[in-house]
């Protein structure tokens, strides 16, 4: 493999060339992939560096370690409520990922390794196929901390496993796990652990030998629908999302969790 350089050095993700597929890893295993702000911008830059590479057939997204992504980070997440230009700054991110995944011209994969959760549920949402390992699940706790989730798995698993059922799991916030999330259609195929990526790969390099052309005007074709849903109500899902990052009751869950944070920290270096 090769190892490429975004036009700013990528530090949180790492982009490899596997012949005509190009792996986009999430590399922060330390904090499952939660999406600090240097991840969360360069989620949002790497895909038009994709979708420009004339040697790229196939793209396959992960994450390093045990998950996939644990979705956004908490200080992130604080600075976000305090800052109106950081606001800016991530929503603005948050369109262009969204846009940039569903407009890659390159079919994508996600090969889901461990837990998707929040952000990382939304990624393999926005991925046109997706490989689980038997020990992921899927989660969206946006809810839970008083935020809207706009960016993805809100918008996209309404059509994918039926609007009740959405409902369900986006409001609960509950775990669907690989199996399950097979079934209703989430993810195309579940592999034992550890296999994930090498299944994706596979599926890649298959994907790779098609004709490129027709391949990517297929996809587009394919996407239509769900393009033209999300484009239309992603501004406005975004809007009611920055709403909440400035409610009374998502700065208490917030509270919340940082002195949950601390007081396991202070435990475990008791």
């Amino acid at each position: 493999m090769v190892r490429i350089d975004g036009p700013q050095w990528f530090r949180a993700l790492v982009v490899d060339a596997d012949g005509p597929v190009r792996i986009v890893t999430m590399n922060r295993p330390e904090s499952l992939n939660a999406a600090d702000a240097v991840m969360h911008r360069e989620l949002a830059e790497v895909w038009d560096l994709l979708a420009g590479d004339p040697e790229c057939r196939a793209v396959v997204l992960t994450g390093a370690g045990r998950a996939f992504s644990a979705g956004g980070d908490l200080p992130r997440m604080v600075a976000t409520q305090k800052d109106q230009a950081i606001q800016d700054e991530v929503f603005d991110e948050a369109r262009k990922t969204v846009l940039g995944m569903l407009g890659l011209p390159q079919p994508l994969i996600a090969a889901v390794n461990g837990p998707a959760v929040g952000l990382g549920a939304s990624l393999a949402a926005l991925c046109d196929l997706a490989i689980a390992s038997e020990t992921a699940y899927l989660a969206d706790p946006h809810l839970g901390v008083g935020l809207v989730p706009a960016d993805g798995a809100a918008l996209l698993w309404p059509m994918i496993m039926g609007l009740m059922r959405a409902k369900e799991y986006i409001f609960t916030g509950a775990r669907i796990p690989a199996s399950t999330a097979q079934e209703w259609g989430l993810v195309n195929k579940v592999v034992p652990a550890g296999e994930a990526l090498s299944s994706a790969l596979a599926l890649a390099h298959t994907l790779a030998q098609q004709p490129a052309r027709a391949l990517r005007d297929t996809k587009r074709v394919m996407n239509l629908h769900a393009t033209r849903a999300l484009v239309g109500m992603l501004d406005q899902a975004l809007a009611c999302e920055r709403a909440s990052v400035n409610s009374l009751e998502h700065a208490e869950r917030t509270r919340q969790l940082v002195e949950a944070s601390r007081a396991r920290a202070a435990t475990r270096s008791g």
